[in-house]
């Protein structure tokens, strides 16, 4: 996808947009169960500190957007980057979590279990959730509204100044392009990823998306370019394959990277009610 395409009549327009992807930071049932769009789920003592982090690693961008998913998760992760960073944050229904149906609050473990486990770890384009949405649907609208925001900014960018003298008379460069920033869900910036990448859905299951990580895709006239992908700021150690991971499936909703939690943990994790 190259949305800055329509630029190649005007000059004086930015000819790249960037997108910052950051996923919201760890809550309660983050890894052990599947929250979806259940409400009440806040960021708790570790996801407030990985807000704070990701603020701080942010500073100095000053983005001519800062969405966010409605859910309070994300509210309160791009609250942190708004208080930072001095921008406003603007709600987008389109980058919500995708919804899981009658599988939203239930353990992964249990989930693990069901036989539409297996399709969809090996294709998620056909999948539907009971009761909810298809990941192929979640997938389109936040592709969308990635092309929407990219056209938006770049329609809205201030033209460059004409100057004086004799260099007056020659184009003025395009002006910086524009940057935004989107906070949403690990299955969301998954498919995100996987179409600036010409990648088909069915093959999204290979990204990993830790909470607060960042991820970075400039758009230009002719292709996508991934910048960064997953990038929590910790060491390489910590980026390693958790245990579950290393079992070959992925977490549905994005899991908690190095933040997974024990065995015996998950067993005794609460409902998200």
């Amino acid at each position: 996808m190259a949305t800055p395409a329509a630029s190649q009549d005007t000059p004086s327009t930015p000819e790249a947009v960037t997108l910052i992807l950051v996923r919201h930071g760890m809550t309660d049932v983050t890894g052990p169960r599947l929250a979806g769009r259940a409400e009440g789920v806040h960021l708790n003592d570790t996801g407030r500190a990985q807000a704070a982090d990701l603020a701080a690693r942010l500073d100095g961008l000053r983005p001519a957007a800062l969405v966010s998913s409605p859910l309070e998760r994300c509210q309160e992760t791009a609250g942190a980057v708004a208080e930072r960073l001095g921008v406003p944050v603007t709600t987008d229904e389109r980058f919500i979590e995708c919804d899981y149906g009658s599988w939203t609050g239930r353990g992964i473990g249990e989930l693990s279990e069901e036989p539409l486990w297996r399709v969809v770890q090996d294709h998620p384009s056909a999948v539907r959730f009971p009761g909810g949405e298809a990941l192929a649907t979640a997938s389109a609208r936040a592709v969308e509204a990635v092309r929407d925001w990219n056209s938006r900014l770049l329609m809205t960018s201030p033209a460059p100044s004409a100057g004086s003298g004799p260099a007056a008379d020659a184009a003025p460069p395009p002006p910086p392009p524009p940057v935004y920033v989107v906070c949403s869900h690990g299955d969301i910036i998954k498919s995100i990823v996987a179409d600036a990448l010409g990648i088909h859905l069915d093959l999204f299951q290979r990204l990993r998306v830790d909470p607060c990580s960042v991820t970075s895709i400039t758009y230009t006239r002719t292709r996508p370019f991934l910048n960064k992908l997953n990038d929590t700021g910790e060491s390489l150690a910590a980026s390693l394959p958790t245990p579950a991971e290393a079992g070959g499936d992925a977490v549905v909703g994005g899991g908690a990277g190095s933040q997974e939690p024990s065995a015996a943990s998950q067993e005794s994790a609460t409902d998200v009610s």
